[in-house]
């Protein structure tokens, strides 16, 4: 019996009959699978554009509520400097979208046109059929962006709403803090 030998039986291990170089078999608990690998998606799965670049995220920032947000941020700061500061902060993450909507489409149609002249060149006629089809969309959403942008410029439209709601929630906000503080008070 070797020195070995007598560890494993105090561990309630027995060796005596095994070869030599092979481990007992154990039962061990099982691990699963996903703690040690990643399951990863095939490209074919997410045909869309990413949200966070294309006109759905534009529509996302324009259809969030900023009446809440207005609402809350009066109640901290009541400050009417601090409604036209967070008026400014909502034009200027607007603009940023919008930028990052346009170039993403900018870059889109770019590559759309390149995959149009290649595959015609393969004489590949529905797939170029297909990309045109596309790139009309993609026109589409970019004219749209377009129009929202300078509508936005003018202080009318979708990104008008956005101001507008944000400032009914501060001036709401601003109302329930009177509400509460001087008119439910008993004279």
């Amino acid at each position: 019996m070797g020195l070995f030998n007598f560890f494993n039986r105090k561990n309630g291990y027995s060796n005596d009959n095994a070869m030599p170089g092979v481990l007992p078999k154990m039962d061990l608990p099982a691990v699963p699978e996903d703690i040690f690998t990643e399951s990863v998606k095939s490209p074919t799965e997410n045909i869309q554009a990413p949200a966070e670049r294309n006109i759905n995220l534009l529509f996302e920032f324009l259809d969030r509520n900023h009446e809440s947000k207005g609402y809350d941020d009066a109640l901290v700061n009541p400050d009417i400097s601090h409604l036209e500061q967070n008026l400014l902060s909502i034009k200027n993450e607007l603009e940023r979208t919008l930028r990052r909507v346009k170039t993403y489409y900018e870059d889109f149609i770019k590559e759309i046109d390149f995959h149009i002249e290649s595959r015609s060149r393969s004489g590949m006629i529905d797939t170029v059929d297909e990309l045109k089809m596309k790139k009309d969309i993609a026109e589409g959403h970019i004219k749209k962006v377009l129009e929202i942008e300078e509508d936005s410029h003018n202080d009318r439209g979708d990104g008008q709403g956005a101001l507008m709601s944000y400032t009914r929630g501060f001036k709401n906000g601003l109302a329930a803090i009177s509400h509460h503080t001087v008119l439910k008070r008993k004279i």
